[in-house]
């Protein structure tokens, strides 16, 4: 994929002032043994000799050996020593653009009020020539910016209150840094999918022949105890929609999540809990949802999740901040036709898990030292 560089190499000099030179000979030398540098480097690693040798500007091969001694003075070396004044956007031509793609990271974190209007577009419009520039000289430009990190890390590191998360999918060994990382931070907590099984189980409850972890009993037993002790709300559904078997076109029945049939499983929450749960989510101000609440790929057990998505869309529209990341919730979102009424849906993935548990992405990293 072609993309657009600065070039390698060109004269420091005005072109008005620039004259053919023989860079090989003895005035070349000249000039840097009258600027004091000729012997700055050794010659055969010599910066300014290779510079000189290759037939640039003697006047860069005095800026480069210039680099050089200020290097060797200060024991760094000369290695990276040759440093040149950076080239702005505005001095790529059409020769350096024309049919390229060019990446430009722009700084778009705007300052939104709590319907999502932007109140100050200041960076917006400072990045506009940037733009037009690039554009007008042939280039394809690709926009990056990070206010979808900022609604991730902002809603968990200062949320507005209270907050809360609805966490699903299929096993709990893949969300425990979450669900821990949450357990210190949101006021509800909300669980639903596969993972429950492994937790009703941890209680003495008949499973079925739910999903379960069994190596992971102790573990959710702690993460109970430890919403106990930090005071957050750990809300498990109270019934269950439960089939006699994985398929869509099973044989299903509503029952108390303490009462599951032997060989039946749990497939989706049932309606009491959707109810519990949407009235919990009544009284918040930020909203967080990863992982579907039942098998929603079948129609007839995802009732719960596009519960889950209708309400935070009406959540939405009362002011809550409602975020929506992992591929089934974006999924689900997108199937009921809710996902342009939230506030921000996360395509991330795996890595909107690692940053909800505080782990430092190399990606945001390499950003935010950019």
């Amino acid at each position: 994929m072609a993309s657009a560089l600065v070039p390698a190499s060109f004269s420091l000099a005005h072109p008005a002032a620039r004259r053919p030179v023989n860079s090989t000979g003895p005035a070349a030398m000249l000039m840097l043994r009258r600027a004091g540098l000729a012997t700055v480097c050794p010659p055969e690693r010599s910066l300014g000799s290779d510079c000189l040798r290759a037939g640039a500007d003697p006047r860069l091969a005095i800026h480069v050996a210039l680099r050089c001694r200020s290097a060797s003075s200060t024991g760094r070396g000369t290695r990276a020593a040759a440093t040149m004044t950076k080239k702005s956007v505005g001095d790529l031509t059409a020769a350096d653009l024309e049919g390229k793609r060019v990446l430009v990271r722009a700084d778009l974190n705007v300052p939104l009020d709590d319907s999502q209007n932007i109140t100050d577009d200041t960076r917006v419009r400072a990045a506009i020539p940037t733009i037009k520039h690039l554009i007008s000289n042939g280039a394809r430009v690709i926009l990056t910016s990070h206010l979808e990190l900022d609604y991730l890390v902002g809603a968990v590191s200062n949320p507005k209150r209270p907050f809360a998360a609805v966490i699903g999918g299929s096993k709990v060994s893949s969300k425990i840094g979450v669900i821990e990382s949450l357990l210190e931070k949101c006021d509800i907590l909300l669980l639903g999918g596969g993972m429950i099984f492994t937790f009703y189980k941890a209680q003495g409850h008949s499973i079925g022949s739910s999903l379960v972890e069994d190596d992971k009993l102790e573990l959710a037993t702690s993460l109970l105890r430890k919403a106990k002790e930090k005071g957050v709300s750990l809300m498990l559904p109270f019934d269950l929609v439960v089939a006699d078997k994985f398929a869509p076109d099973a044989s299903s029945q509503v029952v108390p999540a303490s009462a599951i049939p032997d060989a039946w499983m749990g497939l989706d929450i049932g309606p009491d809990s959707i109810s519990a749960f949407s009235s919990a989510l009544e009284t918040t101000q930020t909203v967080i949802w990863n992982g579907p609440m039942g098998v929603f790929e079948f129609d007839k057990f995802a009732v719960g999740t596009k519960a889950i998505a209708k309400k935070l869309a009406e959540l939405s529209g009362k002011g809550v901040t409602t975020i929506v990341g992992g591929g089934d919730s974006i999924a689900a979102v997108e199937k009921v036709g809710v996902a342009d009424s939230l506030s921000h849906i996360s395509t991330g993935g795996g890595a909107s898990l690692e940053l909800l548990e505080g782990k430092e992405l190399p990606g945001v990293a390499a950003l935010d030292e950019a």
